[in-house]
């Protein structure tokens, strides 16, 4: 018996098919990026292969493991039709915000229209939705700031229809700064909501 251990990059996307034999297509993800997949013996035993090529399909058997590209043929019907069937990859967007308040800049208002059709347009959508700060302030300030902001874009959803229970806020204050700057330096670019529509 074989299994299959998945060592996933952050990016990698990986498709198993299980048809009339046992066989592993590795495919890159949206943004081109891959992971790797090992295949191991079962009880232990070491590891038979390690498949790192994207667009490859492996075929598993008593035999051993033959790791092949796709070729000019592509996915198989069936498969193709499955990827079809996938929802579509997570979209990220970024608000800003004025200093020291919870007013989106101007750069930023026309976003909201496009964040919002994005989620109207997903059955089930799950938004998360996490508030940022510059490092002007005091650690708890900011915690509230933050989630304050991460708040407001929620209640620009709701208030353009969208069901709040499909969606998260949470405040992170200055901790995951965009641009790593000193402390009490003012920073557009850190005062910021990042929404991630799945």
């Amino acid at each position: 018996m074989i299994r299959i251990r998945i060592g996933i990059a952050a990016s990698a996307a990986v498709l198993l098919c299980n048809c009339t034999h046992s066989s592993l297509l590795l495919l890159p993800d949206e943004g081109g990026g891959q992971g790797s997949v090992a295949v191991l013996e079962s009880r232990g035993k070491p590891t038979q292969a390690v498949v790192v090529a994207p667009n490859s399909r492996t075929s598993l058997g008593k035999s051993g493991v033959a790791t092949r590209p796709l070729g000019s043929k592509g996915l198989k019907r069936q498969q193709a039709a499955l990827l079809g069937e996938l929802p579509p990859p997570a979209r990220s967007f970024t608000l800003y915000f004025e200093e020291g308040k919870v007013e989106l800049s101007p750069r930023s208002l026309g976003e909201v229209a496009v964040l919002q059709a994005e989620i109207a347009r997903r059955p089930g959508a799950d938004v998360e939705v996490t508030g940022h700060t510059d490092t002007v302030g005091d650690d708890a300030d900011n915690d509230s700031l933050s989630l304050k902001r991460a708040e407001e874009v929620l209640g620009l959803l709701v208030s353009a229809g969208l069901d709040r229970s499909l969606m998260t806020a949470v405040g992170r204050g200055e901790r995951e700064l965009r641009e790593p700057t000193a402390d009490a330096v003012r920073n557009a670019t850190n005062r910021r909501v990042e929404v991630i529509v799945r």
